[in-house]
């Protein structure tokens, strides 16, 4: 173990030097925080338009990184504030963008014209048949003699706001170089990663894509095998053989005169791992010798999820309700959507403002905003009374596709034996 480890954290020139476990960093470069500041100001304001040699080539190559990048690499890199620090990229914020003005405020008189149907005793059993005929151990006898006693509907409303935001980090990766064309510095400065324009997906479908950034590659000697693109082999230490596992070595068979079969009396077997060569390919640079050393772009399309269901006073499970199929009251999307006011169900906006409250709160300092989504959607809710043999039982539906939920069902099968 060396006595000092050494960190190398390059953002715009800044080095720090780690002692030993408990002992004091030296910080060099820029010290004061004005001077940092300014230098921060500089990367944000850099801006350069995209020639055609600043073509993206999509990664279908991922393989396992040294410690540390190639010095060479970064010193040549000038237009990128990279913080590659043990095998981790650095996230570049998005430019801040100008927001337009609110939506004004809308009248609910006419979205609430839609009505959920009334529930009729000749639905609520036809529900229950339905969901009964689906279960292998429950009796349909029940579903066909109860005796509907009392139905209670509740309408609820369940608001829902997506926002599909994209996201950019860099990493230093390679790949073994096969003698092509090799896009470096000498080609010009590289673009920032909010200047590299790439086909978006369609909206709310999440996809993670890694591009290779122009002009960031760079080729060095393969650190596995040190450029000779084979290693000895471990298995048997370069030699190409092995002892022989049956005789271990001695040419014969223990407590036997006649010599062994499986080696034919050499004591020696070829090495299964290398195939008798006594070397093995280089794994890291296939035998190529040479690594291609860059800079990649990966790109994160997320889709963020904000869900609310409205109170309700009966009694069931509200991880159903979210779920539920709901007849659509209000749809609004846009590249930004605005709180929801007046609603008749205050819970509904109050939701609204802490859902897209949250989302720019989680988003702002990582992502960008491409587009958001927010529905209002109606969810019948209707608790059935019925009688069966003298006992009172309960159940529910829910949704526009009438799904049941039930409490406790009077007769029940398990293999064969009734559940009392």
């Amino acid at each position: 173990m060396f006595p000092f480890v050494v960190f190398k954290l390059v953002t715009m020139g800044l080095l720090f030097w780690e002692g030993p476990e408990g002992g004091p960093s030296e910080h060099i470069g820029p010290s004061t925080l004005e001077e940092q500041t300014s230098l921060w100001q500089d990367v944000w304001t850099m801006d350069r338009d995209l020639s055609e040699d600043d073509s993206v080539v999509d990664l279908s190559f991922e393989a396992e990184s040294p410690l540390a990048p190639p010095t060479e690499l970064l010193e040549r890199l000038p237009s990128y504030d990279w913080l590659l620090q043990a095998g981790r990229g650095q996230t570049f914020f998005p430019p801040l963008e100008a927001l337009g003005r609110p939506q004004e405020q809308r009248s609910w008189s006419s979205f609430l014209e839609h009505r959920v149907p009334v529930m009729t005793e000749e639905v609520a059993r036809e529900a229950l048949l339905s969901f009964v005929n689906s279960k292998c151990c429950y009796s349909s006898t029940v579903a066909g003699d109860l005796v509907i006693r009392e139905l209670n509907q509740q309408t609820l409303c369940r608001y829902r706001l997506e926002t599909f935001s994209e996201s950019r980090i860099s990493e230093w990766t390679f790949q073994p170089f096969t003698n092509h064309s090799v896009d470096g510095p000498q080609r010009g400065a590289s673009p920032r990663l909010w200047d590299i324009k790439v086909q978006v997906p369609p909206m709310f479908q999440e996809d993670i894509r890694k591009f290779q950034v122009p002009h960031s590659s760079l080729v060095k000697e393969c650190h596995k095998c040190h450029g000779r693109g084979r290693y000895k082999c471990s298995g048997c230490h370069g030699a190409g053989t092995v002892r022989c596992p049956s005789c271990c070595g001695a040419k014969r068979k223990a407590k036997q005169s006649r010599r062994c079969q499986l080696c034919a009396g050499s004591g020696r077997r070829r090495c299964s791992t290398c195939s008798g060569r006594g070397n093995k390919t280089c794994a890291t640079c296939k035998g190529e010798k040479k690594l291609l050393h860059f800079i990649q772009l990966v790109i994160m399309w997320k889709n963020s999820l904000f869900e609310f269901v409205s109170e309700h006073r009966l009694n069931c499970p509200r991880e159903l309700l979210a779920k539920a199929k709901g007849e659509n009251l209000f749809k609004d999307e846009n590249s930004v959507v605005y709180p929801i006011v007046d609603f008749p169900l205050r819970d509904i906006s109050l939701a609204s403002q802490r859902g897209i409250a949250e989302h720019s709160a989680a988003l702002a300092s990582r992502a960008r905003v491409l587009q958001q989504r927010q529905t209002i959607e109606l969810i019948p809710l209707t608790e059935v009374h019925y009688w069966y043999q003298g006992k009172t039982y309960v159940y529910y539906i829910y949704g526009t596709d009438h799904q049941v939920y039930v409490v406790d069902y009077p007769e029940r099968y398990c293999c064969g034996c009734t559940i009392m």
